[in-house]
């Protein structure tokens, strides 16, 4: 492909990412390697060209485009290499015309900057929302030890006690130690709200919004395989991939539990009062990861966060019926918003008397509070991590 022709690509990338944004479709991700699937003719080199112009250019556009021309476009104005590749050649895009304006840039739809501004993530904070995110790994102790573990190449030591950071797009899934479930992609972030639980051996334990069980996996290998682990999500396919992956990684998970959406107390009954500890790990608008999903800040709409804000009161309130007495519900979100943080836990505190809301005890982070309720907030630019919320509640004896 010639460069131009890497151009017209990304703007026919660009259009179908935009149309999958409104009409929740799919994601970037897919979207590309479908687009190729198509097109072998395109070499290896053309194709990582061709994501790196798309994702440039999604991270560049706050508001949604109005098409992929509009947002290369502006991406041609950051980049000036970019503006004679709009030449009108064989298969390259058409010349630029006078009236043609470029997509405004920013950092996200207006309306969510200004959310994100109330909760305190504006300037640098809100940038490095889109800067490229590292690839961290946690060693999984049922397997390996991070101080002997041999990779093919050398990882940064992190904070967390089993985390090892890499450069953006190193192929962790090409490595042995990947295949043999002796390492997990987990960023470390994730791997604190892990810590955050301090699941200990002889416990039950419910992971109430498990999904595909990353965080099930880091419980199982924290404890040793000595506690009694309850995996519980709505998602079928998802939840259906935690039992090859717990094989894998040598974890023990005690009993898988498909929920249907509006009858969660049915499934979830025999559990009522059990658990030692609940880690909730609520859906969420994923505003902390969107140095790896830019592209889903333009699928989020004031209607779909006000849902997500219910869903999480609604899941909070389930979790809390499975804790025992004086045991510990620990909510966490993937979201830097304080509706989807410390505002949730506030709202708990309203509807439980007696519950306690505190923040965990983490070497990163910083508190976040509304009267009596407190948690912590990761943040990229402050941490180095995706943006995570998380607050302990602990039940009255």
């Amino acid at each position: 492909m010639t460069p131009a022709a890497r151009v017209q690509a990304a703007i026919e990338l660009l259009d179908q990412i935009i149309a999958a944004a409104s009409e929740k479709g799919a994601p970037a991700d897919r979207l590309i390697a479908e687009y190729f699937k198509a097109r072998r003719y395109a070499g290896s080199k053309d194709r990582r060209a061709v994501r790196e112009l798309v994702y440039r250019a999604v991270r560049l556009c706050g508001q949604v485009p109005e098409t992929g021309r509009a947002a290369m476009l502006a991406l041609a104005r950051s980049d000036e290499t970019l503006t004679p590749l709009f030449d009108g050649s064989t298969h390259g895009p058409k010349p630029v015309m006078q009236h043609e304006t470029p997509a405004a840039t920013g950092v996200a739809q207006q309306w969510l900057a200004e959310r994100l501004a109330v909760s305190g993530i504006a300037g640098e904070e809100a940038e490095a929302l889109l800067a490229r995110a590292p690839l961290d790994i946690r060693v999984n102790t049922l397997k390996a030890e991070r101080s002997t573990i041999d990779l093919p190449e050398p990882g940064e030591p992190l904070a967390a006690p089993n985390g090892l950071r890499f450069p953006s797009g190193t192929q962790v899934e090409q490595w042995p130690a990947w295949r043999d479930g002796a390492v997990e992609v987990q960023d470390h972030g994730s791997q604190w709200m892990c810590e955050a639980l301090d699941p200990q051996s002889g416990e039950t334990i419910v992971d109430l919004c498990a999904g595909a069980g990353g965080k099930t996996l880091a419980i199982a290998a924290k404890t040793g395989n000595g506690a009694r682990i309850i995996a519980s999500d709505t998602d079928k396919r998802r939840l259906g991939n935690l039992a090859p992956r717990a094989r894998k990684a040598g974890a023990q998970i005690a009993e898988t539990v498909l929920l249907d959406p509006g009858r969660e107390e049915e499934a979830l009954a025999p559990y009522f009062g059990t658990a030692e500890r609940v880690l909730v790990d609520a859906p969420c608008s994923g505003s902390g990861t969107w140095r790896r999903n830019p592209e889903s800040r333009w699928r989020l709409t004031p209607n779909e966060l006000d849902r997500l804000t219910g869903l999480q009161d609604h899941v909070l309130d389930l979790g809390a019926k499975l804790v025992r007495p004086g045991g510990t519900l620990v909510f966490v979100t993937c979201s830097l918003l304080d509706e989807e943080g410390i505002d949730r836990i506030a709202a708990f505190c309203e509807r439980h008397a007696g519950w306690e809301a505190s923040a965990p005890d983490l070497p990163l982070g910083r508190l976040r509070e509304r009267g009596e309720a407190k948690g912590t907030r990761l943040t990229p630019c402050h941490d180095g991590t995706d943006g995570f919320f998380v607050a302990m509640l602990r039940a009255a004896c």
